[in-house]
């Protein structure tokens, strides 16, 4: 049970990582040349969808062992 807490807490490190190097990227790409890369676009493009499949999909999870008999 310890090692699927340890789990958790590596998804949502990662997820919150992913989005924060989304960020700062994009702030970085602004500040530096006025602009944003089609590239680091798709970049946090991805970052989101992981980062809201990760949240998302366990809160489903949840809901699902909560109807259970």
């Amino acid at each position: 049970m310890e090692n699927q807490k340890g789990f958790k807490i590596s998804q949502y490190a990662c997820a919150v990582l992913l989005i924060v190097s989304s960020i700062a990227l994009v702030t970085y790409q602004v500040i530096e040349i006025d602009d944003v890369a089609g590239g680091l676009l798709y970049y946090v493009a991805q970052s989101f969808l992981l980062a809201g499949s990760i949240f998302g999909l366990d809160q489903y999870i949840k809901i699902l062992k909560k109807k259970e008999p």
